[in-house]
C-alpha cells in the first residue's frame, strides 16, 4: 500500500520464513534470504543507524518517496532517534503489514495532528518489535545450527559459521551500548517522548539486553570461549551489578523485575558455560588438567581470584563463584587453597542450589525451548562436577540439592545420560545419598526417580531400580526390645520377625524377617538403622498408600500424605512414559479409586493428592476409559444424577443433578484459596473419557460432569479468586477442550434412546444458555488484547507463555462455535449464540468486525485461518450482511485480507482459507463479495456497461496467483485450487461483471486452461488430490461458459485453447487419466477411498464436458469419429471396472455417475456407436453385478444400466456373436421384472388400503406418492428392455426357456391386473402392455401370453380404466395429444393386444377374444359413434384401434354371430355409420377445420401424422410456427393429420364391412346362395351423405367414398411441393386405392344383395341399376385416366407398395378394373 516499493525485507517477515510459516520452504530459497540479509544479522541491533545530515540529504533527493511519507518520516526519525531513510523503511514496512486503513484514510491520518500521533506511537511499537525480531532470527540459527532433524540445518550452519568472527564483538558493544544508553527525554526526542513512552522505551531496552545476552549464551554453548573473554565479562558484568546496577534502574518499577532477572541469569550462564565445566570435568577424570584453557593462565586466574572475591552480594554471583571454585579446585588446589575456602564459603551463603532451580524455572520449560535446555545442561555439568569433588555433607541442605538436580534432569536427554553415567559419580551420588534414607524419608528418592522417568528405556531402569531395593531405613528414639545390638550400637540384630506396617491379616504387607542386621548411626531424631532388607518398593508403597486409607479421618492424615503424594507422582510419570508397566502396578492403580473416595470426602481434603490422584487416573482413562468410568462412577468424585435424564429440559434444568464431591471440593476449598489443581485434573480427566469413546449408556453418564462444567464454571469461571497468574486461561483452555472434544465425537450410538447425548447437550447448552456467551465472550478478546500479552511476555519464545495460552483458547472457541453451527438442529427461531454472532453493534462493536479484524494477528498463522473459517460458516449459514457488519473498516479490512493472499511470503493455509471464505461469499454476501471484487465502470459510448479492475480487486490477486509466468511455489497445488474454486463460484453465480472483466484479461483462458494441459502422474502414484479438483474446477468453468455464451460470442482465446486442446490430443489423454482413475479407484480401495471425494468432483466435471461436446460438438471441437469412439469406449470400461465391485458402496456410486455419461452419449453418438464393438456384453456383466447390490442404492443405476441397454440394442441389435449373452442377460431382466413386478403389487395394495378411493377421470396419470411407478422407474424400464430383447430374439426360443425358468408372465399379468383395477401404476401398464404386444408376434409367444391368462388379467379390470363416478359423456373420449401416457392410451393398447393375440392364434383365441368385445362392447360403440363429435387424434386413434380389432374379429362372423348377435348387428351398423362419417368429413375440409376448432375448443394439434416418422414433422412443425410464425401453415399440417387419421379408419372400415357383405364372386356365381345370411348394410338412396345421425347409410355413401378417394388421389398428383416425403405421398396413395378398392367391393356385393333380393321392389331396383351404370361410368373413366399415369395398387394384395407402371401392378389394376366393368355388364343387362 506504500508509494513506494520496499527496500528491504521486515526483520518480523525474515523470522517468519526462517520459522518456516511462510510460502517461501524450499531450502534454496531459504539459503537466499540468509545471503540477502547476512549483513543485517552481523550487524544486529548497530543495523538501526542514528540520524544524520547525510541521509537526511539522501531521503529528500530521493524522488521515489512522495513528499507526505518523507515528512512524516522525519518525524519518526525524531521520535526514534533514527536514520532518516531507515525511517521511511520503518514507515513503508509498517504500511505495507500493520497499518489498519487504506490508502485514503492515510492521506487523511497524515495531515490530521491527533490521528498521526497516534500512528507514529504505534510505528513505535513496530519498530521495536523489528528490533526484537532481528534477534530472534539469530536466536533461531544458534538453535538449530546443529540440530540434525531440522529441515534448514545445513543452510542455518553455513550462514553461522559466516557470522562466527564478529558476532561476539558485536553482540557485545551493542549490549554494552544499551546498558549505558540514557533515557530518551522530550527535549531530545519530542514532545511525544512523554513518560509512559519512556517507561516503554525501557521495557525494550531491557527486553533486548537479555536478548543480546541470550544469544552470547547459545553461541557461547557451542564455541569456546577464551579465558580472556572470560576475564572481560565478569568485569562487565560486575560493573554492571548483573543487570542490576542500570543507567536508568531509578525508572525501573517491579513489573521489569523479571526482565531484569532474566539479563542477571543469563549474565550467570554465560560465565558458568565460559569455564567449560564438562571439559574441566572430563580433564579431572582423566587425570589431564594441562589440557584446559585455565591451566596455565595464571595471571587471568589471579585477576579472576581478586574479582571474584569482591562477588557475594547478588544471588546470580552464586553459579559463577561454585564454577571458579571447582576451577581453582581442580587446576591448582594447592596454591588457590585459601580463596576457594572464602570462595565456597561465600557460595553456600548464596544458596547457590536454591538459586539455579530459581533460574531454570525461570526461563521456562525445556519441552519445546532451546535456550532453557541449554542452560539445563550447562547447570548439569556444573552440578555433576560439584557433587563428584566435594562431599554431600558440606553443600547444604540435601532438599535444595535435589531440588536443583531436579529440575536439571527435566531437559531432554539428560535423564539417559543420567542412567548411562557411573552410579558412584555426579549425581548418581545424591540418588546413593537419597537411597540411604529410604523408606524413612520417602520423598527425596522418588522426586529424584521421577525426574530421571524420560522414556521407556528409563521407565524400565527405574521400574526395577524400586524392584529391587535391598536396604530399609528406619529412625528409632529409643531401642526396642526385640533388638541384639554391639557394645559400641553400630550393629543390630532382629531377633523376632516383624511386619513393617500396623495393618490387618490378609493385607499386603513387608515382613523383615529374624536375623535381619542393620547398621546404626545416631543423628538429631535417635538411632538412624540401615537394615539389610531386600524387598520391592512397589509393595511397599502399596502398604503406604493403605496406611493412609486407614488413617484417613485421624490427624495422622497429613503426614501420611506427605508420604503418599511421591508415590502417586511417580506412579502418574511412569504409567504415562511406559504403559506396559501398568500390569504390575495394579495394586497400586486399583487402590487410587478407594484413595480418592476417602479424600475427598474428609473435613479439610488435601487437594493436591487428590489432584495426583486424578492425574494417574487420566493416564490410566487413556487406555481404558470403560475400565475408569465404571470404577470411578462409584466413588461418588464425579458429579452424578439421582435419576437419569429423559429429556433435555430435565438435563438443562439439572434437575436431580448432584455436584458431587468434586463440585463440593470446588465451591469450598478451590474458590476460596484460589488455587485449582483438582479442577484441571478433573477438566482433563473428563476430557480424556469423552475421546475415549465409550458406549452410550456411559457417555450418558458423563451428561452430570458436563453439565457441571457448562453451567457453574464456563461461565463464570473468569470472575473467580486466582492467586497465580495465567491459571484462569489454563481453565479457559481446557473447558474449551472438553467441548471441542465432545463435539468432534463420531455420532455413532449417539441416536439411542429418548436421552439426550453429550454432544446434543453441548450443542443445546452453547446455542441457548450462558455458555454460548461466554465462548463469544472469548471469540472477541479481539487481536489488540492478544498482540499486548504477547508483548508482554519476557521469554523470546516458547509455546506456554500466556500469550500462547490466550491464542489457543480463542482458536478453541472458534473451532467450538463453528462446530456448534454446523451441528445444530435447523430450526425456525435464531438461537442466542446466532444472535450474538450476527447481531449489528455500534461502529466496529460487533463479533464479525471482531473476527475479521483477526487478520491484523501475525504471531500464529492458525488464529486469523479460525476467525475466517468461522466467518466462512457464518456467512453461508446466518441471515446477515458482513459487508454491514464490517461498517466504515470494510474497506481497510479488505486490503488486509488482499495483501495477505498477496504477500509472496505469507503462510499458504492462510491464503487458501480467504479464497474459500470468498468462494462461499460469491453465493451467499452480494456486497462483500463486490467489495472485494472491487470493480470499477469505465465510460462507455454505447450505453451499455463496462468494467475494469479496481486497485484493490481480489480478481487481480487471483489473476496473479494462476499466471504461468510466476514461479511455481508462489502458487503451490492447494492454492491453485482454491484460486479456481473461486473463478468457478463466480461462473456459477453468474457475476456478469467479474466474468466480463476476467474474459477480457490479457491470457486468462491461457493460464486457466493451463493445468488440463499439463501431465499428471498415473492415479496409482501418489499424487495430490488437490490437483484433481483444480483440473475438474477448470472444466466446469469452461462448460458453464460454452453452456452460457452463444458460440458466435465466446472469446477468441478461448475457442484457440479449445482447438489446441482438441489438436493436442487431451481428450483421449484425459478421457484415459478418467478411465485410469475409476480403475484404481476400484483395485486399491483404500487409496481410492482416500481420494474418493476429488476423483469424483473430476469424473463429474469431465462428464460434464463431455455432456457439452455431445451437444456444442462446432465449439468443443469434437468432431472426429474415432476419437469420439474412443472416449466412449473408455466410459464403458471405467463403468464396467465400478460396477464389477458389488461390494463396495464407494465404487458402486462412482458407477452409477459413469452409467449416466455412457447412457447420454449412447444418445447422442448413435451413428459413432453402429460400428463399435459389441456393447452387450459388458453392459450385461455390469447388469448382472449391480443386481447383486445394494437394491435401494442401486434403484437409479439400475434404471440407467436399463436403458442403457435399451439403447445399444437399437443401435446395434443382436448381432451373431451376441446370442451367447442372450439368455443370461433375459434371465437377470426377468428376474428384475419379476421382483418389481411382486414389489409393485404389495405397494399398490397397500397405498389403496391406506388412501381413500379416488374419483378418476380418463385424464388422471397414477398418483404421485407412489414412487415405485416412473416413467424411468426400474420397472417401467426393464419392461422395456424386455420388449426389445424380445423384439432382437426373432424365433423367441430364448424367450420361451426362460419363461419356464421363471414365472415372469404370471407376476406382471397379476400385477397388470392391480393396475387397471386400482387405476394406477399408468407407466408400468403401459410398458407391459408394450411387452405383452411384442410377444404376441410369434406363435409361441401368443400362445404363451395367452395361456397365461392374458383375458382374466385385462378383460373386466379394463373397464376400471374408463368407468368412473365422475364420467360422462361428455368426457368420455381424452383430448389429449395422443403420444402423452395416459389411461386412454392403456385401453388403444389393450384392443392392439386382443387384435394381435386374434390375428396370431386364429381360431384358438376367438373365445376369449368374443369375451372382450362383449365386456367393452359399451365402449367399443360410442367410440365408433364418437368419431362425429371429437376429432382429436387421440379419439381418432382409439378409433383406428377399435376398428382394427373389429377387422380381425370380423374374419369369425358365423361364431360371432351365434355368440353376440345383437352386438354383431350393432357393431355393423356403427360402422357404416362411421364410414359415412369419415366420407363427409374427409369430403369438406372446410367443415372438417370448423369442426376441429369448434368442437375441441382449442387450437388445432400439431400432433405428428400418423404415417411419418414421429420425430420429424412435429420438430418441423413447431420450428416454423416459432420461427415463421406462419400459423396457416401449421394448422394446414395438422388438419392434414386428422384426414390422414380419418382415411385409416375408413380404410379399416371398408375392409371390415368387406367381411359383413357376401362374397363377390360366390354371389355373382352361386345362384342358390342364402342371402338372408347377410344383412342389408346400405339403404337403396343415393344421395350425398350428411354428418347427421337420422340419415341413414346408403349407396350414395359409398359412390361419395370413392370420389373423395379419386379427388385426394388428384389433389396429392396436383401438389408438386414436398410436403411430406415421396415415401410416404406413395403410402397415402396406397391406402387411397385400398379404400377405394374395398369401396367398391362392398358396394358391387351389396348391390348384387340388393338386386336378388326378393323383398325389394322391382322399381328400386331397376333404379339401382340406372344409378350404378352412370355412376360407376363416370368413376371407371376417371380411373382410367390415374391407371394411365401408374397409379399405385391397393395395398390389399402388396405388401410393398410397388414401382409405378410396373408389371404386376399393371395386372392388378387391369383384374381390378375388370370386376367393375363385369358388374357393370352385369348392371346394364
Amino acid at each position: 500500500m506504500a508509494d513506494a516499493g520496499l527496500c528491504v525485507r521486515s526483520s518480523r517477515e525474515l523470522w517468519t520464513i526462517l520459522l518456516g510459516r511462510s510460502a517461501l520452504r524450499e531450502p534454496v530459497q531459504i539459503e537466499a534470504e540468509l545471503d540477502r540479509n547476512y549483513e543485517r544479522l552481523l550487524q544486529g541491533l548497530s543495523y538501526y543507524k542514528p540520524p544524520s545530515v547525510a541521509s537526511a540529504d539522501a531521503l529528500k533527493a530521493d524522488k521515489k518517496v512522495v513528499q507526505t511519507l518523507k515528512d512524516f518520516g522525519l518525524r519518526i526519525s525524531k521520535l526514534l532517534g533514527l536514520d532518516e531513510q531507515q525511517s521511511v523503511q520503518i514507515l513503508q514496512c509498517y504500511l505495507q503489514e500493520d497499518y489498519r486503513g487504506t490508502r485514503n484514510t492515510l492521506k487523511s491520518v497524515l495531515q490530521d495532528e491527533r490521528q498521526s500521533q497516534a500512528l507514529l506511537l504505534k510505528i513505535v511499537e513496530y519498530y521495536y518489535e523489528e528490533r526484537v525480531c532481528l534477534l530472534r532470527c539469530v536466536l533461531l540459527l544458534l538453535t538449530y545450527f546443529q540440530d540434525e532433524r531440522h529441515p534448514y540445518r545445513a543452510e542455518f550452519s553455513n550462514c553461522v559459521t559466516k557470522l562466527e568472527k564478529d558476532l561476539v564483538s558485536n553482540y557485545q558493544q551493542q549490549f554494552e551500548a544499551l546498558f549505558k544508553a540514557e533515557a530518551p527525554t522530550w527535549e531530545t526526542h519530542g514532545n511525544l517522548m512523554t513518560e509512559r513512552q519512556v517507561c516503554r522505551w525501557l521495557v525494550q531496552c531491557l527486553r533486548e539486553q537479555a536478548l543480546l545476552l541470550e544469544v552470547l549464551f547459545l553461541y557461547y554453548a557451542y564455541f569456546e570461549m577464551p579465558p580472556s573473554d572470560l576475564l572481560t565479562f565478569t568485569r562487565l558484568f560486575k560493573e554492571q551489578g548483573f543487570g542490576q546496577r542500570q543507567t536508568n534502574r531509578h525508572l525501573i518499577d517491579k513489573s521489569m523485575d523479571t526482565l531484569v532477572d532474566r539479563i542477571g541469569y543469563f549474565s550467570s550462564l554465560i560465565l558458568v558455560e565460559g569455564m567449560d565445566i564438562d571439559f574441566l570435568h572430563k580433564c579431572a577424570l582423566e587425570d589431564h588438567p594441562e589440557q584446559h584453557q585455565f591451566y596455565n593462565t595464571q595471571d587471568i586466574s589471579k585477576e579472576m581470584d581478586q574479582l571474584l572475591l569482591t562477588f557475594g552480594d547478588i544471588s546470580h554471583h552464586g553459579p559463577v563463584l561454585l564454577g571458579w571454585v571447582l576451577i581453582r579446585h581442580t587446576l591448582s588446589p594447592d596454591e588457590a587453597g585459601s580463596v576457594v575456602r572464602r570462595i565456597g564459603h561465600t557460595t553456600l551463603q548464596l544458596q547457590v542450589f536454591q538459586y539455579l532451580t530459581q533460574m531454570l524455572q525461570g526461563l521456562g520449560s525445556s519441552s519445546n525451548n532451546c535456550t532453557a535446555s541449554t542452560a539445563r545442561m550447562c547447570i548439569y555439568g556444573l552440578l555433576s562436577f560439584v557433587i563428584t569433588s566435594f562431599e554431600e555433607d558440606t553443600l547444604g541442605s540435601q532438599q535444595h540439592l535435589i531440588n536443583a538436580a531436579c529440575e536439571v534432569l527435566t531437559a531432554p536427554s539428560l535423564a539417559e545420560l543420567f542412567w548411562e553415567s557411573k552410579p558412584n559419580m555426579g549425581l548418581g551420588m545424591i540418588l546413593d545419598s537419597a537411597m540411604g534414607v529410604f523408606p524413612h524419608r520417602i520423598g527425596p528418592l522418588l522426586q529424584l526417580l521421577t525426574a530421571l522417568l524420560s522414556d521407556k528405556s528409563t521407565a524400565k531402569r527405574v521400574y526395577m531400580f524400586l524392584d529391587k531395593m535391598s536396604f530399609y531405613t528406619e529412625v528409632y528414639k529409643h531401642k526396642p526390645n526385640d533388638i541384639l545390638s554391639r557394645d559400641d550400637e553400630t550393629l543390630w540384630r532382629r531377633q523376632a520377625p516383624k511386619l513393617l506396617y500396623p495393618l490387618g491379616a490378609g493385607q499386603t504387607n513387608l515382613r523383615m524377617p529374624q536375623g535381619c542386621l542393620g547398621q546404626v548411626c545416631m543423628g538429631e531424631q535417635g538411632y538412624v538403622v540401615r537394615w539389610d532388607y531386600s524387598y520391592s518398593s512397589w509393595t511397599l508403597f502399596t502398604c503406604e498408600i493403605e496406611m493412609l486409607l486407614h488413617v484417613v479421618s485421624t490427624a495422622d492424615v497429613l503426614v501420611h500424605c506427605e508420604r503418599v503424594k511421591p508415590i502417586l507422582d511417580l506412579l502418574h510419570k511412569i504409567i504415562s512414559t511406559d504403559w506396559t508397566v501398568s500390569d504390575c502396578l495394579l495394586p497400586l492403580t486399583s487402590r487410587i479409586y478407594m484413595l480418592l473416595q476417602r479424600l475427598t470426602s474428609v473435613i479439610n481434603p488435601p487437594v493436591d493428592v487428590i489432584a495426583s490422584c486424578v492425574n494417574c487416573l487420566i493416564v490410566l482413562a487413556a487406555r481404558q476409559p470403560g475400565k475408569v468410568w465404571s470404577s470411578l462412577h462409584h466413588t461418588g468424585f464425579l458429579p452424578f444424577a439421582s435419576t437419569p435424564p429423559t429429556n433435555m429440559a430435565q438435563c438443562i434444568s439439572a434437575e436431580g443433578m448432584k455436584a458431587g464431591n468434586y463440585g463440593n471440593l470446588l465451591v469450598l476449598i478451590e474458590q476460596p484459596r484460589g488455587e485449582y489443581p483438582v479442577t484441571i485434573a478433573f477438566l482433563r480427566l473428563v476430557t480424556t473419557l469423552v475421546k475415549g469413546q465409550l458406549g452410550s449408556t456411559q457417555s450418558r453418564g458423563l451428561i452430570p460432569c458436563v453439565l457441571l462444567v457448562l453451567k457453574e464454571m464456563l461461565p463464570t469461571y473468569h470472575k473467580w479468586r486466582y492467586n497465580t497468574h495465567g491459571v484462569r486461561e489454563r481453565i479457559g483452555c481446557l473447558i474449551l477442550e472438553l467441548v471441542h472434544a465432545i463435539l468432534n465425537l463420531s455420532p455413532e450410538g449417539e441416536s439411542q434412546g429418548s436421552a439426550p447425548s453429550l454432544q446434543s447437550l453441548c450443542i443445546y447448552s452453547l446455542a441457548n444458555t450462558e455458555a454460548g456467551q461466554a465462548v463469544v465472550n472469548i471469540m472477541g478478546v479481539g487481536v489488540d488484547t492478544i498482540d499486548m500479552v504477547l508483548a508482554a511476555q519476557p521469554s523470546s519464545g516458547g509455546c506456554d507463555g500466556p500469550g500462547q495460552v490466550l491464542i489457543q483458547t480463542v482458536k478453541l472457541a472458534f473451532s467450538v462455535t463453528n462446530n456448534v453451527i454446523r451441528l445444530k438442529p435447523q430450526s425456525d427461531t435464531v438461537s442466542p449464540l446466532e444472535q450474538a454472532l450476527t447481531q449489528h453493534g455500534g461502529h466496529g462493536n460487533n463479533l464479525i468486525a471482531v473476527l475479521a479484524k483477526y487478520i491484523y494477528h501475525k504471531h500464529d498463522p492458525a488464529l486469523p485461518r479460525l476467525a475466517i473459517q468461522l466467518l466462512k460458516r457464518l456467512a453461508s449459514v446466518a441471515p446477515m450482511s458482513v459487508y454491514a457488519c464490517l461498517g466504515s473498516d470494510a474497506a481497510a479490512i479488505r486490503d488486509a485480507f488482499l495483501t495477505r493472499v498477496q504477500s509472496k511470503t505469507e503462510d499458504m493455509r492462510i491464503k487458501v482459507t480467504i479464497l474459500e471464505f470468498l468462494t462461499v461469499a460469491v453465493e451467499t454476501q452480494p456486497g462483500l463479495i463486490e467489495l472485494f471484487l472491487n470493480l470499477e465502470v469505465k465510460d462507455s459510448t454505447e450505453g451499455s456497461k463496462e468494467f475494469s479492475l479496481g486497485e484493490w480487486s481480489c480478481l487481480a490477486v487471483v489473476l496473479e496467483l494462476l499466471d504461468c509466468d510466476q514461479q511455481k511455489y508462489w502458487c503451490p497445488p492447494l492454492l491453485q485450487r482454491a484460486a479456481l474454486a473461486f473463478l468457478h463460484a463466480l461462473w456459477q453465480d453468474r457475476r456478469d461483471s467479474a466474468l466480463s472483466v476476467l474474459r477480457t484479461q490479457e491470457k486468462f483462458w491461457e493460464n486457466l486452461t493451463r493445468p488440463l494441459f499439463g501431465t499428471l502422474p498415473s492415479p496409482s502414484e501418489t499424487t495430490e488430490p488437490c490437483v484433481l479438483e483444480s483440473c475438474a474446477f477448470v472444466m466446469k468453468i469452461i462448460g458453464l461458459e460454452i453452456y452460457y455464451v452463444v458460440s458466435e460470442s465466446l472469446e477468441a482465446s478461448l475457442k484457440s485453447a479449445l482447438q489446441r486442446f482438441s489438436s493436442s490430443r487431451r481428450y483421449e489423454y484425459w478421457s484415459q487419466y478418467v478411465k485410469d482413475l475409476v480403475c484404481a479407484a476400484c483395485d486399491g480401495e483404500d487409496e481410492g477411498v482416500r481420494w474418493l471425494s476429488e476423483s469424483q468432483m473430476l469424473i463429474s466435471a469431465w462428464r460434464t464436458l463431455l455432456i457439452l461436446s455431445a451437444s456444442h460438438s462446432e465449439v468443443m471441437q469434437l468432431k472426429e469419429d474415432s476419437v469420439r469412439l474412443k472416449l466412449f469406449m473408455d466410459v464403458l470400461e471405467g463403468t464396467k471396472a465400478a460396477l464389477l465391485m458389488p461390494q463396495s458402496i464407494p465404487c458402486l456410486r462412482l458407477g452409477s455417475m459413469m452409467t449416466t455419461l455412457l447412457l447420454i452419449l449412447l444418445k447422442q453418438w448413435k451413428s459413432v456407436l453402429v460400428s463399435a464393438p459389441a456393447l452387450l456384453p459388458p453392459l450385461s456383466l455390469m447388469l448382472e453385478s449391480v443386481l447383486q447390490a445394494d437394491q435401494q442404492l442401486m434403484e437409479r443405476t439400475k434404471a440407467k444400466l436399463f436403458s442403457t441397454l435399451i439403447s445399444a440394442l437399437q443401435i446395434q441389435g443382436l448381432n451373431g456373436g451376441e446370442i451367447s449373452q442372450l439368455p443370461q442377460l433375459l434371465l437377470c431382466v426377468c428376474e428384475t421384472v419379476q421382483d418389481e413386478a411382486l414389489a409393485l403389487i404389495d405397494s399398490t395394495r397397500h397405498m389403496t388400503q391406506k388412501a381413500e378411493p379416488q374419483e378418476d377421470s380418463m385424464e388422471t396419470d397414477a398418483p404421485r406418492n407412489l414412487q415405485k411407478d416412473q416413467r424411468d422407474g426400474v420397472c417401467v424400464l426393464a419392461l422395456h428392455l424386455s420388449k426389445e430383447l424380445c423384439r432382437a430374439d426373432e424365433d423367441g426360443e430364448q424367450w420361451l426357456q426362460v419363461m419356464r425358468k421363471i414365472p415372469v408372465l404370471p407376476s406382471v399379468l397379476s400385477a397388470l391386473e392391480l393396475s387397471l383395477r386400482s387405476k394406477q401404476n399408468l407407466y408400468f401398464t403401459e410398458a407391459a402392455l408394450h411387452l405383452l404386444l411384442t410377444l404376441a408376434r410369434t406363435p409361441q409367444g401368443a400362445a404363451a401370453v395367452a395361456g397365461a391368462g392374458v383375458i382374466q388379467s385385462i378383460c373386466l379390470p379394463l373397464l376400471s380404466v374408463y368407468e368412473g363416478p365422475a364420467n360422462g359423456t361428455a368426457q368420455a373420449f381424452s383430448r389429449k395429444p395422443q403420444d402423452s401416457p395416459c389411461w386412454p392410451g392403456v385401453y388403444r393398447l389393450c384392443l392392439s393386444l386382443m387384435e394381435s393375440l386374434l390375428k396370431t392364434l386364429r381360431y384358438s383365441f376367438i373365445n376369449e377374444a368374443l369375451d372382450f368385445i362383449g365386456v367393452h362392447q359399451e365402449r367399443i360403440l360410442q367410440c365408433l359413434n364418437a368419431v362425429r363429435t371429437v376429432q382429436s387424434l387421440a379419439c381418432l386413434d382409439e378409433a383406428d384401434h377399435t376398428v382394427g380389432f373389429l377387422l380381425q374379429l370380423s374374419s369369425f362372423c358365423k361364431e360371432w354371430q351365434f355368440h353376440l348377435p345383437k352386438l354383431l348387428r350393432d357393431v355393423q351398423v356403427n360402422l357404416c355409420y362411421l364410414c359415412q362419417t369419415c366420407a363427409y368429413l374427409l369430403h369438406s375440409k372446410k367443415m372438417l377445420h370448423h369442426y376441429l376448432q369448434a368442437k375441441n375448443g382449442e387450437p388445432l394439434p400439431t400432433g405428428p401424422l400418423p404415417l411419418t416418422r414421429p420425430q420429424q414433422v412435429p420438430q418441423a412443425a413447431s420450428k416454423e410456427t416459432s420461427v415463421g410464425g406462419d400459423r396457416e401453415e401449421a394448422e394446414a399440417k395438422a388438419l392434414q393429420a386428422v384426414q390422414c387419421s380419418l382415411l385409416k379408419i375408413l380404410s379399416k372400415t371398408l375392409a371390415t364391412l368387406q367381411h359383413f357383405t357376401p362374397d363377390c364372386c360366390q354371389i355373382l356365381l352361386d345362384q342358390s346362395m342364402d342371402l338372408a345370411e347377410y344383412r342389408t348394410l346400405f339403404v337403396l338412396s343415393f344421395n350425398t351423405p350428411a354428418f347427421d345421425s337420422d340419415v341413414a347409410p346408403s349407396f350414395g355413401t359409398l359412390l361419395a367414398t370413392i370420389n373423395v378417394a379419386l379427388s385426394m388421389l388428384g389433389e396429392i398428383e396436383k401438389k408438386k411441393e414436398p410436403v411430406v416425403s415421396s415415401e410416404e405421398t406413395q403410402a397415402l396413395k396406397s391406402l387411397l386405392m385400398f379404400s377405394m378398392e374395398n369401396c367398391f367391393y362392398v358396394l358391387i356385393s351389396q348391390a348384387i344383395r340388393c338386386l336378388k333380393d326378393p323383398a325389394v321392389l322391382p322399381r328400386d331396383k331397376q333404379r339401382l341399376k340406372q344409378e350404378l351404370s352412370s355412376e360407376l361410368s363416370t368413376l371407371l373413366s376417371t380411373l382410367f385416366r390415374f391407371f394411365r399415369r401408374g397409379s399405385p395398387s391397393s395395398p390389399a394384395t402388396q405388401t410393398k407398395p410397388p414401382t409405378p407402371g410396373s408389371k404386376v401392378t399393371q395386372e392388378v389394376q387391369e383384374s381390378f378394373i375388370q370386376l367393375v366393368q363385369a358388374f357393370v355388364r352385369h348392371v346394364q343387362r
